[in-house]
């Protein structure tokens, strides 16, 4: 028999087999909007092109995702006031240094803060284990020096992980990574150092991943929105689950997107489904699993062998 290679992070758990629960409220479909707001390095390193993919670094791509954090970051802003949604935000820590004012916003409304790395222009992927562990102590110890406590969540630039990394992260303090999208629930992931939960956070209802991967447009983005949420609101009334969408500051905050997106969101919003909508974070996911009895959510939680 042909043997795969494998990993011993989770066990295949199909939904239809697992216990039923609800969100606080007795909710069943949580959604969550997260943004990405990222520093990138001028001309090194990694990150998106607009106009061709696998451009070389220069003043072009980084002037395009530098909009984002002067410009689009506060469209977003704006429109989740408007809408009175809470937002999470997976940060690279250099944003302290270089853009204040986004991280005292974030403060501001109380949003969550999630670890992003130190910048988009690496990739921890690349990294001994030594090296990745500094990196993640450097988020950490930054995030919670500005912020009073440490962040819960992790999220990697790119979604960029070592054969180790959640290892790092649970021996680190994290509650909870999104760099897995196996899944429509949270469940258990296994490291050396004990159980890490994986909130589900989406490789397809990604702006990035839609725009630049394959080049679809805003409205293309905004109907995959609505679409996902009509249809998950319904599969919700069997099993909870949770509906997160990824913005790029760069990306959606565009003039030209914007509409698309507001009219989406006011969709979601307004919809008739919204008395079971809990309009929530990863890290408000994450919290209330970790109350829940053992074997409620998938995999080997804490307390389990």
């Amino acid at each position: 028999m042909l043997t795969l290679p494998k990993h011993n992070r989770y066990d295949f758990s199909p939904i239809t087999e697992r216990k039923d629960y609800s969100w606080p409220g007795d909710k069943r479909l949580a959604v969550c909007l997260t943004t990405n707001i990222e520093v990138y390095a001028y001309r090194k390193g990694t990150g998106w092109d607009p106009a061709k993919k696998g451009e070389p670094q220069q003043q072009r791509n980084y002037a395009w995702r530098d909009y984002g954090n002067r410009i689009g970051i506060w469209r977003f802003f704006e429109m989740f006031e408007q809408f009175n949604v809470p937002a999470a935000h997976n940060i690279n820590s250099l944003l302290y240094t270089y853009h204040p004012q986004i991280t005292d916003k974030i403060r501001e409304r109380g949003d969550e803060v999630i670890g992003h790395g130190r910048t988009n222009a690496e990739r921890q992927g690349d990294l001994w284990e030594l090296d990745e562990m500094r990196l993640i102590d450097d988020v950490t110890k930054e995030i919670t020096l500005r912020e009073g406590k440490p962040p819960r969540g992790w999220m990697g630039p790119a979604a960029s992980e070592s054969n180790v990394t959640i290892d790092l992260l649970k021996e680190a303090g994290y509650k909870y990574v999104l760099d897995w999208p196996a899944d429509d629930q949270p469940f258990w992931l296994s490291t050396r150092a004990g159980p890490i939960l994986s909130v589900p956070y989406p490789a397809e209802l990604n702006d990035s991943a839609v725009i630049v991967h394959r080049e679809g447009t805003a409205n293309d983005f905004a109907d995959m929105i609505v679409a996902g949420f009509d249809e998950m609101a319904e599969q919700s009334r069997a099993h909870p689950l949770v509906m997160t969408i990824s913005l790029h500051p760069f990306m959606m905050g565009q003039p030209f997107r914007l509409p698309a997106l507001r009219k989406a969101l006011a969709h979601c919003v307004q919809n008739e489904a919204r008395d079971r909508v809990w309009w929530t974070t990863p890290g408000a996911i994450a919290d209330y699993c970790y109350t829940l009895p053992p074997g409620i959510i998938s995999g080997k939680g804490p307390g389990q062998a």
